[in-house]
């Protein structure tokens, strides 16, 4: 069993390949419930659990951050089932959620399921160039279970400073910012205006989606955005940023927050 004592020892498990002790990420599935009723089960690493169902909860416009009242087990601890006591904003479609630990919610209608309406992110703040290329770094102090696995993608919440406020990790990318956002909703500090996010690896659609909702101003990845990341962002006032790695970065939309 992982020690309590240690919050890193819940993202891996001990395993053997050719002979070799050797520690992997955990992936599990995790049932998330509003009331008595299953919305979505996502692949995950086990860990700030609750926070993980009310960021996803939140970036998919079902429930509003005032609409939260608290998350948990379930009456009778059911393993991997989180419910959260909250008023959901609209019905999901009769299709439920299903998400992977890698490309987030899939299947059919996808798209307009997580087509969540926000508000273009007001301006500011600004920040030195050289300072966003060096948040990957930063974030390192938070990524223990990458550290021991190789197999956890994280994301980072920063101040306009580039001091660490919130890491998590996760199997998934996707589910770390959920966790983030989760986290900040669950402790009524939302939105993240003058705050920048990083994540640990390439930019999706989904991600700037999900930093759109929580009112980032400023997302900056070690890897790619891809062409809808960009279009979104450039679209919700977004600054992105990618490639942050050797001292350098690619700023692709929002260059006025860039000095």
């Amino acid at each position: 069993m992982p020690s309590d004592r240690d919050p890193a020892a819940r993202l891996h498990a001990p395993t053997v390949h050719d002979g070799v002790d050797d520690r992997v990420a955990i992936e599990e599935p995790l049932e998330i419930r509003v009331g008595d009723e299953a919305i979505a089960v996502t692949m995950r690493t086990p860990g700030h659990d609750e926070e993980l169902a009310v960021g996803f909860l939140y970036g998919e416009g079902l429930v509003a951050v005032e609409g939260v009242r608290g998350a948990g087990p379930t009456a009778d601890f059911a393993n991997n089932i989180v419910e959260v006591d909250a008023d959901l904003q609209r019905r999901p479609a009769t299709r439920r959620f299903y998400t992977t630990s890698s490309c987030g919610v899939c299947g059919k209608g996808a798209l307009d399921e997580v087509a969540v309406h926000a508000r273009p992110v007001p301006d500011g703040p600004v920040v030195d160039r050289a300072l966003a290329a060096t948040l990957p770094d930063r974030l390192a102090a938070g990524q223990p279970g990458f550290a021991r696995t190789g197999g956890l993608h994280a994301t980072g919440l920063f101040d306009a400073e580039g001091t660490l406020l919130l890491a998590r990790e996760d199997v998934g990318r996707h589910n770390a910012m959920d966790k983030v956002i989760g986290a900040r909703a669950l402790a009524g500090a939302l939105p993240l205006h003058g705050l920048i996010l990083c994540v640990s690896g390439r930019v999706s659609f989904e991600l700037v989606q999900k930093a759109a909702v929580a009112g980032a101003p400023i997302l900056v990845a070690v890897g790619a955005p891809t062409s809808l990341a960009i279009s979104l962002a450039r679209d919700r006032n977004i600054t992105l940023c990618g490639f942050a790695r050797g001292g350098g970065v690619n700023v692709y939309t929002g260059a006025e927050r860039v000095g």
